[in-house]
């Protein structure tokens, strides 16, 4: 890269100038972080170890969770890092990884998503050749699919970003590195390439959601077909979960990206970009749990072996007999919504141990981590001592 030698960090955007606001900024994306760690690992966990849940929807469930992880992983423990050491500072080869990463997640989740409304459009409008176009290959070379097509799209891009050079400071308005804000770094007359890399990157997000789009309004068609109430709650059922996560994905990136300049600050952008960028990975496994009962019960299995008691049902194998990632029911209205076994009844003892779980984490985990902040908040000799320390 030709400016490499002559850069060799950028500053970000700080959120607070205060000890006291970034100490609070540290402590929310920690519990945001540690929440979006939780819940899409208790997704990887569940969709991993119960068999049940082996099927193309589940599968591609997968690949967004850890999409999801790695989206959120790239961002906010730098920013969180920087608010915690009173710094604004990322290497020239750090900023580089970090666009590079956050291309490659977003665009690979937003390629997922297509995957998804594609697996819904077959469930529900081809019931009799779900199996025959769903099998286990085909879901794997189609994950496979969009994970190297992002991996590309964020090489083109990462390289043809850093190759500019960076004429006009080295201070980046965000909190994290993102290329528009790297690109009015550059010479004003050097970033062509990258704005017509740009409109081809939306022309592909724009076929993708027009993709979506028309899958959905197939689906809708033949959801209205459906004669019995109790099937088009199903269907509805399958489908909402994945409609809403595109939705959020989207009206945020939308937003983000093209409101007018005349309501444009600093202050908003951070706002929207922590929209988009902090909260679909943290809200995604709450929105693909809330209305499935499978999904749910697994969970809590889940929960359960992590914290078993000798002579429970729960310390024993729950896991039913393996089933092979295409195997599904005969064509009947049974397989049309794509539902594998018969959901157990919610568990009360389960419940519980989940309710156990939570309570443990409160007093074991929070107030090792809130207590130094309660201490030093309103202490002008440790927070002089702090900062001492800092620096």
């Amino acid at each position: 890269m030709s400016n490499s030698s002559s850069l060799n960090e950028l500053l970000l955007l700080a959120f607070a100038e205060t000890r006291e606001l970034q100490l609070l900024h540290f402590s929310l994306f920690l519990g945001i972080y540690l929440a979006a760690l939780l819940s899409n690992g208790l997704i990887i966990t569940a969709v991993a170890c119960d068999h049940r849940l082996h099927t193309p929807m589940y599968f591609f469930l997968l690949n967004l969770s850890f999409l999801d992880l790695g989206t959120i992983s790239t961002t906010v423990p730098k920013s969180m890092t920087n608010s915690l050491w009173n710094t604004r500072a990322i290497s020239y080869s750090g900023c580089a990884a970090q666009v590079f990463l956050v291309v490659f997640f977003f665009t690979g989740e937003f390629s997922l998503l297509t995957v998804m409304a594609y697996d819904r459009f077959v469930a529900i409008c081809r019931p009799l050749h779900y199996g025959t176009i769903m099998g286990g290959r085909a879901c794997v070379k189609m994950a496979a699919a969009a994970w190297g097509s992002c991996f590309l799209n964020a090489l083109l891009h990462t390289g043809n970003t850093f190759s500019l050079p960076l004429c006009k400071g080295h201070v980046v308005d965000q909190f994290f590195c993102e290329i528009p804000q790297i690109l009015k770094l550059s010479c004003a007359d050097s970033y062509l390439r990258e704005v017509g890399l740009i409109v081809v990157s939306l022309c592909l997000f724009s076929g993708c959601f027009l993709f979506i789009v028309l899958s959905y309004v197939q689906i809708f068609t033949a959801v209205l077909r459906i004669p019995s109430e109790q099937g088009r709650h199903k269907a509805f059922s399958m489908c909402l979960p994945h409609l809403a996560v595109v939705s959020l994905c989207v009206s945020t990136v939308m937003f983000a990206y093209m409101k007018p300049p005349s309501i444009s600050s600093p202050a908003l952008d951070l706002v929207v970009t922590i929209l988009y960028l902090v909260v679909p990975p943290t809200l995604n496994p709450l929105i693909y749990s809330m209305r499935n009962k499978e999904l749910k019960d697994a969970l809590r299995k889940v929960i359960s072996w992590t914290v078993p008691i000798s002579g429970s049902p729960q310390a024993q194998d729950w896991a039913p007999p393996a089933s092979s990632l295409g195997s599904f029911s005969k064509c009947d209205e049974y397989c049309l919504f794509h539902v594998t076994n018969k959901v157990v009844e919610q568990d009360k003892f389960l419940e519980a141990r989940a309710v156990d779980l939570v309570v443990a984490v409160l007093y074991a985990v929070v107030p090792p981590a809130v207590n130094p902040l309660i201490y030093s908040m309103r202490n002008k000799e440790l927070k002089d001592a702090l900062r001492k320390l800092v620096q």
